[in-house]
């Protein structure tokens, strides 16, 4: 193992940094979440951003194109390895109408991509077999820009948590749900304000500093 560790996020718009007040802008790199984790981290850790606005689970997207987490995942690991630990936040794109796919499936979805995770790990060559954290997204709001193609998502991203935490005996990923410590934006019911941001960093850079304390 290297002196560094190094730390792979994959997720979409809110782990890309998209600003809320203002369509197609991305906050700083220091305002981001993992902008911040970065920081609160400190020397001996590399972190990966791999934010892709629009990115589902496992979706094909019929308007956007390929968008699929799973389709992407696996040429991404193998790309930065080594890794010891992995930040998946996604299901937020499942939400939208068009897929029409309830929170079990989006839990069930995420839980895949982890498993994933360790599948690509486990090869001839490959020693270090990463960490696994999964990122529950908050509740979203149904409003704004966004809030007709996102009908119906509010009720169901209530219920992601619950369902998270029913297959977590299903998974040795570690959980943590963001809407212990984040909401989201009342402009666009989507994405992360600044203040957002750094509270999850900070909470997420806590939670990792447990996960790696024996590594």
């Amino acid at each position: 193992m290297t002196d560094t560790r190094t730390i792979l996020c994959f997720g979409d718009s809110n782990t890309w940094g998209a600003d809320p007040q203002n369509r197609g802008v991305r906050f700083p790199a220091d305002v981001r979440w993992t902008g911040v984790l970065r920081k609160e981290l400190g020397d001996g850790y590399d972190i990966v951003e791999e934010g892709l606005p629009g990115r589902t689970t496992v979706w094909t997207d019929p308007i956007d194109g390929i968008m699929s987490g799973k389709e992407y995942l696996t040429s991404c690991l193998l790309s930065h390895r080594p890794l010891d630990l992995v930040v998946i936040m996604l299901g937020t794109n499942d939400l939208k109408e068009r897929f029409s796919v309830s929170a079990l499936d989006i839990a069930m979805s995420t839980l895949s991509l982890a498993g994933l995770v360790k599948t690509t790990f486990s090869r001839p060559g490959i020693t270090i077999v990463p960490q696994v954290l999964i990122l529950v997204p908050p509740p979203i709001k149904e409003t704004g820009l966004f809030a007709g193609m996102f009908k119906g998502g509010e009720g169901k991203s209530k219920q992601l948590g619950e369902a998270f935490a029913m297959l977590s005996p299903y998974t040795d990923a570690s959980i943590m749900d963001a809407s212990t410590v984040i909401v989201s934006s009342d402009a666009d019911g989507i994405h992360f304000e600044a203040e957002q941001h750094r509270k999850l960093g900070s909470a997420v850079a806590e939670k990792i500093k447990r996960m790696l304390v024996e590594l």
